[in-house]
């Protein structure tokens, strides 16, 4: 992650992302830490189909991180360079 810079946004998807970026070893403890890493990084669950029992286990997900994200992906896109 230090070898990228000064990036204004990273998606880190997966839990083998996380693990390899973050250190967590849990994929849902990382995701629900998500407010100590944002707004540069997000770690993300995958977005797979097999996921779709975590995606309801956690309404968390779509409630908060996912409007955070939508908020933070319009921030850099309008972000003049």
């Amino acid at each position: 992650m230090a070898q990228l810079g000064a990036v204004d946004l990273t998606l880190l998807v997966g839990g083998a992302a996380i693990r390899w970026h973050l250190g967590e070893k849990r994929l849902t403890e990382a995701v629900m830490g998500w407010k100590s890493h944002c707004p540069r990084v997000f770690p993300l669950p995958h977005p797979s189909w097999r996921n779709t029992a975590w995606l309801k286990r956690n309404p968390w997900f779509a409630a908060e991180v996912v409007p955070a994200l939508r908020d933070r992906v319009k921030e850099v896109l309008n972000d003049p360079i």
